[in-house]
């Protein structure tokens, strides 16, 4: 029981339950704004906004097609939003704060280790080496 305990007391599964609450809430918006706001404005300029009633019968049976598209109009645009509100402006601030870190050490040309680049001496194999600007 002890063991147990500690497995769910672990960040990993705490990240991931808070990852997932807060994955929930986020579908709400984002299914919210495609279905209020984003396949309105579709139908404004394309006509039919649902394919639900769109079907093929073969004898007794009802192909209900039009729900698939639903269902495949409603991904494109529920990726398109993730990808243009989210991933995006996120990539773009994740590289604009990686050029800013420089680094601040530099290898060794003796034995390749990493040095502090105002270092003189190596702290691994002993090399003189030139301080870097």
């Amino acid at each position: 029981m002890n063991g147990f305990k500690k497995f769910l007391m672990q960040g990993n599964v705490i990240d991931l339950a808070v990852a997932v609450v807060i994955g929930a809430a986020f579908n709400s918006i984002v299914q919210s704004f495609v279905a209020d706001l984003l396949t309105p404005l579709i139908s404004a300029f394309g006509g039919l906004p649902d394919f639900s009633s769109l079907k093929v019968t073969v004898g007794r049976s009802n192909f209900m097609y039009g729900n698939f598209i639903n269902a495949v109009v409603s991904f494109l645009l529920v990726a398109g939003v993730i990808y243009f509100l989210v991933v995006k402006p996120y990539t773009h601030l994740k590289e604009r704060g990686a050029a800013k870190v420089e680094s601040k050490t530099r290898d060794c040309p003796e034995c390749l280790s990493e040095i502090p680049k105002p270092a003189s001496r190596c702290a691994y194999c002993s090399a003189q080496v030139a301080p870097a600007a």
